[in-house]
């Protein structure tokens, strides 16, 4: 469980972080009658944490790539919200966005911690995409840049050896000696991304990694495990993906949300949406940096900063009581997946990334990236028939309905 690391880590400093960011929203006046503006009269940056042994802090909310004509608008507001850190990829089409904003408001540049992000096979193809994507964001230097998805186009083992090997560590070097990257990391929402983030706590050359998490990890799991491996080294960790299809960011969805708060009391004292309720349990976990959320309209940019702001840490008790309310919501993505349900449904079928992908489909709508990743699987990992779905469900940390869920993924992906 995430509050049960309040001792772990390097920094002693912590815990009156923790006191300072709760008193954040006084000072900063993002009280809801403030949120009805369409930005802070004074853009200032929200409350921060240190990345790692790296010296930077970073807010505490990333804003998330995403795609479409409103993205420009969407950077600057964050901005204007608080937000400092910024998310980006090859991947994503946003880095030319990105760019025209750096070039129209250049004094932004060194207000803010960009993260982007490529697909390497092989540590020696990091030199020339690094160029690439210095050129397409228009800047001189890049604060992250991460192997994108690592072992999705590796295996367990090449993973763990991309991380761990000399080759590595040597183009690390080089880039940062050239300036034109201060840190380098990866990402990964793969099921085996705890093996991969024990080795690069073990070989030191890390210096964050961005995972899909959720705040409620088993804490004898093999991934919170690997958080606890990494923060001791002083590697900087990054929250992606932290939940999908519950609806809780969907104000339309009345009767879910009224559920959802009905379920955890601490939402109502503290004033906070059930997605507000989920950061705090996120920011409670002294082990993560940041959130990186993909808001995509100005209430959600509002009130995700509003939540930075008046963070403060739940008790255990309240975090188990969100895990089942969110549960009971109907979530389309387990972020803790690691395999156990395809392992409990007798299938090869990477039933984790079916859900996965449509979740981009659906909620996300990156329908297109949802369709090119789903081809990209094998012709056996895409077909679950015969699976033991109601054992895939029981296995499964966020009691994912396959049954319901699977159907859907055929009909839209394939």
């Amino acid at each position: 469980m995430a509050s049960s690391h309040e001792s772990i880590g390097p920094d002693p400093d912590r815990r009156a972080f923790l006191k300072a960011a709760a008193v954040a929203p006084a000072a900063a006046g993002l009280a809801s009658g403030a949120l009805a503006q369409d930005a802070p009269a004074k853009p200032e940056a929200l409350p921060r944490r240190k990345l790692g042994k790296t010296g930077v802090e970073l807010t505490m909310l990333e804003q998330g790539g995403i795609r479409g004509p409103t993205y420009e608008r969407i950077l600057r507001l964050a901005f204007a919200n608080g937000i400092r850190t910024f998310d980006s990829a090859k991947a994503y089409g946003t880095e030319g966005t990105f760019g025209k904003w750096l070039e129209q408001s250049p004094e932004v540049r060194k207000q803010i911690f960009i993260v982007t992000k490529d697909t390497p096979r092989e540590p020696g193809e990091m030199l020339k995409q690094v160029d690439e994507r210095l050129a397409t964001l228009k800047t001189d230097y890049i604060d992250l840049f991460f192997v994108h998805g690592l072992g999705d186009k590796h295996s367990t083992d090449e993973a763990v050896r991309f991380v761990k090997s000399k080759e590595f560590g040597d183009v690390a070097d080089k880039l940062k000696k050239s300036g034109k990257i201060k840190f380098i990391g990866f990402s990964s929402h793969h099921q085996d991304r705890a093996a991969m983030m024990q080795a690069a706590a073990e070989a030191g050359i890390v210096d964050a990694i961005m995972l899909q998490y959720r705040p409620w990890i088993d804490k004898d799991s093999p991934l919170n495990k690997a958080i606890d491996a990494c923060w001791k080294k002083g590697v900087g960790l990054i929250s992606m993906k932290q939940v999908a299809g519950n609806h809780l960011g969907d104000k339309s969805a009345g009767n879910i949300l009224d559920d959802v708060v009905k379920r955890v009391p601490v939402l109502k004292e503290r004033k906070l949406t059930p997605y507000q309720g989920l950061l705090h349990a996120i920011w409670t976990d002294e082990r993560i940096t940041s959130a990186c959320v993909s808001m995509r309209n100005t209430d959600q940019l509002r009130e995700n900063a509003d939540a930075a702001r008046r963070f403060e840490p739940l008790k255990e008790a309240q975090i188990e009581q969100l895990r089942d309310a969110m549960l009971a919501a109907g979530p389309t993505l387990c972020a803790d997946c690691d395999g156990r349900c395809s392992r409990a449904a007798g299938t090869p079928a990477a039933l984790g990334d079916l859900t996965r992908f449509l979740t981009y489909y659906q909620q996300h709508g990156d329908r297109a990236i949802a369709r090119d990743e789903y081809a990209k699987l094998s012709a056996e990992a895409r077909d679950w028939s015969g699976a033991d779905l109601e054992a895939a469900r029981a296995a499964c940390p966020g009691n994912l309905d396959f049954a319901r869920l699977l159907p859907e993924v055929d009909r839209r992906l394939a």
